[in-house]
């Protein structure tokens, strides 16, 4: 079986789904939905000459496809969703899942009964070292994890189609649009909910001389964030949008009784020194012995070369596929994962904006 995807949106992201479906086993985008006439055109030479529409519920119309992959900007989440929860056809929803809680609130209420899943594209769990991390947190090898913190210092947002993501009404706030994975890795890896944010954060270097119809942009470029979980378990987040000479982009640590574990992934390629792709590493730190292990963990070239995201959208793919293929099951990824990423983030803007603790719930 062939699984034909329809996707929604063709902009640099749903480039990069693209060229990743491109190298998996059954399957195909066989339609593209944009507005955008040149997105229009590059889409279906990217895809191989597909079927391209300016209207996405044109797509739907001609019965096309049997998968929907939304990959527009993250303000018209919420209506396209409202649009397509009524079809039988399994949806893959790029994140933020919407701007606002509220809005996804409202699909999840819409989504209560029906049959095909909706999976949420939190690809960072998908990187390779993350997996790594994941299978020796299994194992217990840091013991209970106690404390985690995720260090992303990387390049500014990149420009985008009518410059979108320069604003916060367009994107839900950078620790929304930005930071909506790394809230997900937290309630993941700790396997708690969170209950309290703290968050410190500005916009100190990045589109300072940017206007748009005479607005600047308002994206913060630089956070710190602390999350509180219900399980007495706390992380934190420490953000840069102008670091991009940085060795590692992300480097994700959880701290036990028994050891610290270090998930170091490096940045895309395009935007290293050399141009060229680097291993990412596991190191776990072993407290009683006081030894330090490392490991490469490799990534197949034509897989990091389809993406800026170490090779996480081909196996979110892989494993959304066999989702779908087998026609039972559930996402790994729900909608209420993708709800409460948005409610921390919501809450790290307002904590920002305000200097106050916010707590957070359901």
């Amino acid at each position: 079986m062939t699984l034909r995807y329809g996707l929604i949106g063709s902009g640099m992201m749903g480039q990069e789904h693209i060229r990743n479906l491109s190298l998996l086993e059954g399957c195909e985008v066989t339609a593209i939905a944009d507005p955008d006439a040149g997105m229009q055109a590059l889409s279906s030479d990217t895809a191989g000459g597909v079927a391209t529409y300016a209207d996405y519920k044109d797509m739907l119309s001609a019965g096309v496809c049997d998968a929907l992959l939304i990959a527009a900007p993250n303000d018209t989440h919420h209506g396209i969703l409202l649009d397509v929860l009524d079809t039988n056809l399994p949806i893959l929803c790029e994140k933020p899942l919407c701007t606002t809680s509220a809005h996804c609130r409202e699909v999840l209420r819409l989504a209560e009964n029906r049959a095909a899943p909706v999976w949420v594209a939190m690809e960072y769990r998908y990187m390779p070292p993350v997996q790594r991390m994941l299978q020796e947190l299994a194992k217990g090898s840091v013991g209970t994890p106690r404390m985690m913190s995720i260090r992303e210092h990387r390049f500014p947002f990149l420009e985008k189609i009518g410059d979108w993501n320069r604003f916060s009404k367009r994107t839900g706030g950078t620790l929304v649009e930005k930071c909506c994975h790394f809230w997900d890795l937290m309630r993941l890896t700790l396997e708690s909910d969170p209950v309290r944010v703290f968050a410190s954060a500005g916009v100190d270097v990045n589109h300072l001389d940017e206007t748009y119809g005479g607005r600047q942009p308002d994206i913060v470029d630089n956070a710190y964030v602390v999350v509180d979980f219900a399980n007495g378990a706390r992380a934190m987040l420490d953000l840069c949008m102008f670091a991009e000479g940085s060795y590692w982009q992300e480097v994700i640590s959880v701290t036990g009784e028994k050891a610290r574990i270090d998930a170091k992934v490096p940045g895309p390629s395009r935007f290293s020194a050399d141009g060229k792709e680097r291993a990412s590493e596991i190191e776990i730190s072993d407290r009683s012995s006081k030894t330090v292990t490392r490991e490469e963990v490799e990534v197949d070239e034509a897989i990091l070369a389809a993406g800026d995201h170490h090779g996480s959208t081909f196996f979110q793919h892989q494993r959304f596929r066999d989702l779908v293929r087998n026609g039972t099951g559930q996402p790994e990824v729900t909608l209420l994962d993708g709800l409460w990423s948005v409610i921390v983030g919501e809450a790290a803007e307002e904590s920002a904006k305000t200097g106050q603790a916010i707590e957070v719930y359901l």
